[in-house]
């Protein structure tokens, strides 16, 4: 609890420091463009390594083996697609949000309000995986096991992140970025070190010891090669076509994360975009490998049935880990040190990411839909601020009931879906207007609502929402849908959605075309640009 408390503190004297910083738009939105790309860097690796990361994959990894790590692959390569195709354009055509992109060539209104909502929708899915993670952290943490208690963590937990967002805005959110990235970094290492130092640095000793504790008991070998999760013999042909709808999602999905794209506006230069990509490559490279030994560690120390005890998702694997080898290094209190310092650390990971998330959809909410749709550009800068602070409270509010309903879901499951319908909305429309000259606005509406609706549909429909055990509602079933991620079929229909629009409409603007692929390359114009 004083770790907690200790970090807490820390992060809210931030939060204060930077609301005194916070006068005007570009200060709230994006921290007065103002940081390096170093920082900007570690901000996007705290931004991106998730609760669904250091929870969900480490869970999933101890309770599935080989198919878990697949969800530690596809974020990392998901991250040059989002290198080598949107982040330095995206940095050189754009102002605050993803709207700004889109809306420089088309018609202004229909694309902002069709962004905006991709945005906010998105966001809410990634803010209810924080949440239910916030939720088992801290119930393992304090010995909570009631639903109702998990409840009213998941309650304070969205409390904060408002605090933060409604006070902070981008300056202060990236500070806590910063400190997070930096924190669960040097958490994640010095577990994985005692780990492998407890198998004297041996991976297959750590590998073969995880599937003899964790992996069944007819067969353990399979724990460590693919199929345990994905493509076993009940789910069929089915179980082999979610897997590839997993990774399309995961890979494509990065590319069109709202929180991750605001994140290149807040550096000066487009070169300062690039190298703090690089860095975020860096350290998200190195932290997602560490999870390899994680994700194992946990199965072979801890045991499958012990982590499903503590959470029936997995999600508790890092943190009981980490108290399991420090037991077993230092004793009784070195493992509940080391069970708080990387609580803490999680603490932090959620804490940084709810933040980053809310501030990225109210923001949309604010200067998409407020400034220019509603107000038609009329609104003023004080005023956009205000309205992106309501909103906040609006969706850490909404953000908290859903994160309640959602209770016993893996964590790192959840975000992939966030990805889903990130990769089927946004990228086909962020895509096409980069490198398409004949893109419009019907396109850009299609797109958008296209990959939205259709995701949103696949996935209501799914064993994830009824017919499951695991799923939202278990007394019903209504799950025509057998796949569980619904981007095998929802991605290509945002990019059909897209053309289908764009040709059955005669709007054409080849001079504005031309204008932003010459921004887009050299970043020419965007600094002055007020877009429509």
């Amino acid at each position: 609890m004083i770790l907690f408390l200790t970090f807490v503190a820390g992060t809210l004297g931030i939060t204060f420091w930077a609301s005194r910083q916070t006068k005007t738009a570009a200060d709230y939105y994006a921290g007065g463009r103002s940081f390096t790309g170093v920082q900007n860097g570690l901000a996007i690796g705290g931004d991106y390594m998730s609760a669904a990361s250091f929870l969900g994959i480490a869970g999933i990894i101890a309770l599935s083996g080989y198919d878990g790590f697949l969800y530690s692959i596809g974020f990392l390569v998901a991250w040059l697609v989002a290198l080598l195709l949107v982040a330095e354009l995206m940095r050189n055509s754009g102002k605050f949000t993803m709207a700004d992109v889109l809306a420089f060539r088309m018609s202004p209104r229909p694309v902002r309000t069709a962004a905006g909502v991709s945005t906010i929708v998105v966001s809410i899915f990634y803010l209810l995986a924080q949440m239910v993670g916030a939720g088992a952290l801290v119930g393992l943490l304090l010995g909570i096991t009631g639903d109702a208690g998990k409840a009213w963590t998941i309650v304070g937990v969205g409390a904060l992140m408002i605090v933060y967002v409604v006070f902070g805005g981008m300056k202060g959110t990236t500070w806590v970025q910063i400190v997070k990235a930096v924190l669960l970094m040097g958490g994640a290492a010095l577990v994985t070190l005692l780990v492998l130092g407890k198998f004297g640095f041996n991976l297959s000793a750590l590998l073969g010891q995880a599937a003899t504790t964790s992996g069944p008991k007819a067969n353990p070998g399979s724990f460590l090669i693919p199929g345990l999760k994905y493509g076993t013999e009940a789910q069929g042909l089915a179980g082999k076509i979610d897997l590839i709808s997993l990774g399309l999602a995961l890979v494509l999905g990065t590319a069109g994360l709202p929180h991750i794209l605001i994140r290149f506006y807040t550096v000066p230069t487009a070169k300062d975009a690039r190298k703090s990509v690089l860095w975020g490559i860096g350290i998200i490279g190195t932290f997602y490998l560490l999870t390899l030994v994680l994700g194992f560690g946990a199965a072979a120390l801890v045991g499958k049935d012990a982590i499903t005890a503590g959470d029936k998702a997995g999600n508790t694997a890092a943190p009981m880990l980490a108290q399991a080898v420090g037991e077993d290094m230092f004793g009784p209190v070195g493992g509940t040190i080391l069970l708080a310092l990387i609580g803490a650390v999680a603490f932090a990971t959620i804490l940084a990411v709810v933040a980053g998330l809310t501030l990225a959809s109210s923001s949309s909410f604010a200067h998409d839909l407020y400034a220019h749709v509603f107000k038609r550009g009329t609104a003023t800068e004080r005023q956009e601020v205000v309205v992106a602070r309501v909103s906040a409270l609006v969706i850490g509010a909404v953000a908290i009931g859903l994160g309640i309903l959602a209770q016993g879901q893996n964590v790192a499951f959840l975000v992939a879906l966030a990805f889903a319908v990130a990769a089927s909305g946004n990228l086909p429309a962020i895509l096409y207007s980069l490198f398409w000259k004949r893109f419009n606005t019907a396109g850009a509406v299609s797109a958008i609502y296209g990959g939205l609706v259709s995701a949103l549909v696949l996935v209501i429909f799914s064993p994830v929402v009824s017919g499951s055990e695991t799923a939202l509602f278990k007394t019903a079933d209504f799950s025509w849908f057998p796949l569980s991620n619904p981007g095998i079929l929802s991605i290509p229909l945002g990019f059909l959605c897209g053309w289908l629009g764009t040709v059955l409409s005669k709007e054409y603007n080849a001079a504005k075309y031309a204008e932003i692929e010459v921004r887009s390359l050299t970043g020419v114009g965007a600094e002055q640009a007020t877009p429509h």
